[in-house]
């Protein structure tokens, strides 16, 4: 069972991871109003040198797994935010036993306990 005092600090610690990950976000992104970010995609016009262009597609599409990635991370930590608010935080998805303490202050988004993750690596 994880005593109050640690379960603010990790709280306080998710919440800004959220912030800082929504601040990456919004660097290239923008958010919808169902809390889905999509990639802003480059303002082409055919005037502009066709170069410079693809260049900007490009670099779009290389934006998009980073923003996948970033979403995921933020989902999880927003998943761990809502576990928190209910008095279930530190279970195990998987096996319902306590996720150890130390994985939690490696990684206070997680979702398994280190048993079931070693289950899951490939």
């Amino acid at each position: 069972m994880i005593d109050e005092k640690t379960l603010e600090q990790l709280k306080s610690h998710l919440e800004l991871r959220k912030k800082e990950l929504e601040k990456e976000l919004a660097g290239f992104a923008q958010k919808n109003a169902d809390d889905d970010w999509q990639t802003r995609y480059p303002n082409t016009s055919g005037e502009e040198n066709l170069e410079e262009e693809a260049d900007e597609v490009e670099e779009y599409e290389n934006l998009l797994p980073v923003e996948r990635a970033l979403e995921t991370k933020l989902k999880d930590i927003d998943s761990a935010l809502e576990k928190i608010k209910k008095g279930i935080y530190g279970k195990c998805e998987n096996c319902d036993q306590e996720i150890p303490l130390d994985r939690l202050k490696i990684f206070p988004e997680a979702r398994i306990c280190n048993e079931c993750n070693k289950k899951t690596a490939p």
